[in-house]
């Protein structure tokens, strides 16, 4: 399936789980994206933040910060900071915040076209009640899935691609962000079972992987 961006207010990027790569693809995305038109970020909750000189600091937002071509504050980027490594529900009720979908879905608003990233997996709790793929529904956007490429990816991809259809989202590219070189031929194996495209990323070959999202997402 080919997009039309002008027909799009957005992407949302989100996962098979944890540590799979879903900051660093969605920086290149928004790259991508930018040498076209204006690209804000969002990343509406983050967890496990840094605290220096009493003030937290976020990883994941001040990166895709750095990719955008729109110069907004880290607080607008990422409206919901906390310190412990867990779950933004249980980060956030730890400092007594309740966060419901409503909070979520205001953090995510932008004037420009918005590549959106959300934590951790697709069922992944985000706010009271709220997982992720509760959020990526409401907002309607179509959806980027990042899934690390090794041993057993082919199960996690299907997963979240049937998780995702339960959820009437619009898969629109599943990404294998090769950390690791391997021959597991996992693209191949995935695509056996499902229309998603599937790209590859792989440090060694960047332009390849920017050449075949420019081809799905232009």
């Amino acid at each position: 399936m080919l997009l039309k961006l002008s027909t799009m207010k957005g992407l949302f990027i989100s996962g098979s789980g944890t540590n799979v790569g879903k900051t660093f693809v969605a920086s290149q995305l928004v790259k991508i994206l930018s040498e076209t038109r204006l690209v804000s970020v969002r990343k509406p909750v983050e967890s496990d933040c840094e605290r220096s000189n009493a003030q937290l600091v976020t990883k994941d937002a001040v990166l895709l910060s750095k990719a955008s071509n729109v110069k907004e504050s880290i607080d607008t980027v990422c409206r919901y900071q906390f310190e412990a490594c867990a779950s933004a529900e249980i980060a956030s009720k730890e400092i007594g915040v309740e966060l419901g979908l409503s909070h979520l879905l205001q953090a995510c608003d932008a004037d420009e076209f918005v590549v959106i990233e959300g934590a951790g997996g697709l069922l992944s709790p985000m706010a009271t009640q709220v997982l992720n793929a509760d959020l990526m529904a409401a907002l309607k956007l179509p959806v980027v899935l990042v899934v690390k490429d090794e041993l057993g990816a082919v199960n996690q991809a299907l997963l979240s691609i049937n998780s995702a259809k339960n959820y009437q989202l619009d898969v629109c590219m599943l990404v294998l962000n090769q950390i690791s070189p391997n021959t597991l031929n996992n693209a191949q194996a995935i695509s056996q079972y499902t229309n998603v495209k599937v790209v590859v990323f792989n440090t060694d070959k960047p332009e390849d992987f920017n050449h075949q999202v420019r081809e799905i997402l232009v």
